[in-house]
């Protein structure tokens, strides 16, 4: 599957609070694969990670959500963490760029407490999701279809519950990011 990825743009949405293991090890299984991964903010600078409720690593911006285009991705990954979703489902650009991803048909996946934005963006409605289980009631009251389990996969959208499920939710979102854009991953 790796060969199936190998030069994809990958873009990672996240700003300060990003729960650090839902950042580090999709990155890390998705550059091993050859593709090239972008970490996008709201703002320039740093991101500072969290192990729960401890301050982590910071890593560098490569581009603002001001200045990235959903068009030059082939995919996002939405890494969770309280903080870091709840910051960018009130940033309206960070919004507007996970939409786009729905609008072109291109995967997204979304970990934890992630799929909030899915929520914000209005793309959540008929899908089936999972996501930490705090977000149930959100999830279903934007009409999406949540169910508990370690990964749910839904035309291109690949959501999972929280660390413990990375294995699944990586394996999942590279193979989403080998089948390429899904015409049912819409708004």
């Amino acid at each position: 599957m790796a060969e199936q990825i190998a030069g994809k743009k990958v873009a990672f949405l996240m700003t300060d609070g990003v729960e650090q293991v839902e950042f580090t090890e999709p990155w890390n299984a998705l550059r091993a694969a050859g593709a090239i991964v972008s970490l996008v903010a709201p703002t320039a600078g740093t991101v500072l990670g969290f192990n729960h409720r401890e301050k982590g690593d910071t890593f560098d911006v490569d581009l603002t959500v001001a200045d990235a285009d959903a068009e030059t991705f082939d995919a996002l990954v939405l890494p969770g963490g309280v903080v870091n979703a709840d910051h960018l489902r009130m940033d309206e650009a960070s919004v507007a760029f996970v939409r786009s991803f729905f609008e072109q048909h291109k995967p997204v996946a979304a970990i934890c407490h992630a799929p909030w934005l899915l929520a914000e963006a209005g793309v959540a409605r008929g899908r089936s999701v999972t996501s930490y289980r705090s977000l149930k009631t959100d999830l279903v009251n934007a009409g999406a279809n949540w169910s508990d389990e370690e990964v749910v996969v839904d035309q291109g959208l690949v959501t999972s519950r929280g660390p413990d499920d990375l294995p699944a939710f990586i394996a999942k979102t590279i193979e989403e990011i080998g089948e390429g854009e899904h015409a049912g991953q819409t708004v």
